[in-house]
């Protein structure tokens, strides 16, 4: 499956149902201040038109933190086959049954429900025939808020990298350490400029998966920071963050599946002719 298949009408309330039975948990991604929050949270009950959440760790706070009625919000759950994507709504915020819960989430029950086959969330290797050049920078809350895409001749901090392998949750980005104004300096000048890339923080992460398509862009969150080898550069751990929370962040998603397949039917058929040609030396 090369994108995310959309269900409608009855279906996407028997999968909520059972995701709910089986206490499957999920992810909720929302913007506050800015900021993308994380949260995870169990489904807990399901009417005509609303669904109750909760949070899946115990908390002194009746609900996460600035999450608010009228608050778009993306949600995600893995189950059987493959992993449930939708957008909806903050209808209220109740008390829990159980006070230690930190309090019911009331969300709308939406309408369709996107579903990503399981295999697109393992990682794949960029192609080695391929150098697909990565920039990062700190979106700022303006461009968060209001889905601003940044250009180049705005001040910011840009740090250029590689793509290492992608899947539709995520990347690994390889950075170098020194910017590239400082690479034509003397050594002097050349001291260690370290990127400000910490994990936890937030990202706008571009790039461009073949060189005759459209540049995808979408928020991440950094999950580890690793040093390479060399210490020349380091290696970024990243997850997409709120590509469920709105239909043209699912638009997203859906060309994100589509790469990683066609990344992997490239690096299989690069394998293929590895092996042709190892069987024919050996001849």
């Amino acid at each position: 499956m090369s994108d995310v298949t959309t269900l409608q009408g009855v279906e996407p309330k028997q999968i909520l149902q059972t995701a709910i039975e089986k206490k499957v948990p999920a992810i909720m991604t929302y913007l506050s201040r800015g900021k993308w929050h994380v949260a995870k949270v169990f489904m807990t009950a399901l009417g005509p038109d609303r669904l109750n959440i909760e949070g899946a760790h115990a908390s002194k706070k009746s609900h996460p933190i600035n999450i608010r009625i009228d608050q778009p919000v993306g949600m995600s759950f893995k189950h059987g086959y493959g992993k449930f994507v939708f957008d909806t709504t903050v209808v209220g915020l109740e008390p829990s049954s159980a006070p230690e819960k930190g309090g019911t989430i009331v969300l709308a029950v939406p309408d369709r429900i996107g579903a990503v086959q399981r295999r697109s969330y393992f990682r794949v290797e960029v192609p080695e025939s391929l150098k697909v050049n990565v920039l990062l920078w700190h979106r700022s809350r303006d461009e968060a808020e209001n889905n601003i895409r940044a250009t180049t001749c705005e001040k910011r901090d840009y740090f250029h990298g590689r793509l290492c392998d992608i899947s539709a949750g995520g990347a690994q980005v390889a950075i170098d350490n020194q910017s590239e104004e400082n690479q034509d300096k003397d050594l002097a000048q050349m001291n260690a400029k370290q990127p400000d890339l910490k994990k936890g923080q937030f990202v706008a992460v571009r790039f461009t998966p073949m060189p005759y398509e459209k540049p995808l862009i979408f928020n991440a969150q950094i999950r580890n920071v690793l040093p390479a080898e060399d210490e020349k550069s380091i290696y970024l751990g990243l997850q997409i963050v709120g590509l469920e929370a709105s239909p043209e962040g699912r638009k997203v998603l859906s060309r994100i599946v589509g790469v990683v397949e066609r990344y992997f039917k490239i690096n299989q058929s690069s394998a293929k002719q590895q092996d042709m040609k190892g069987v024919l030396n050996a001849i």
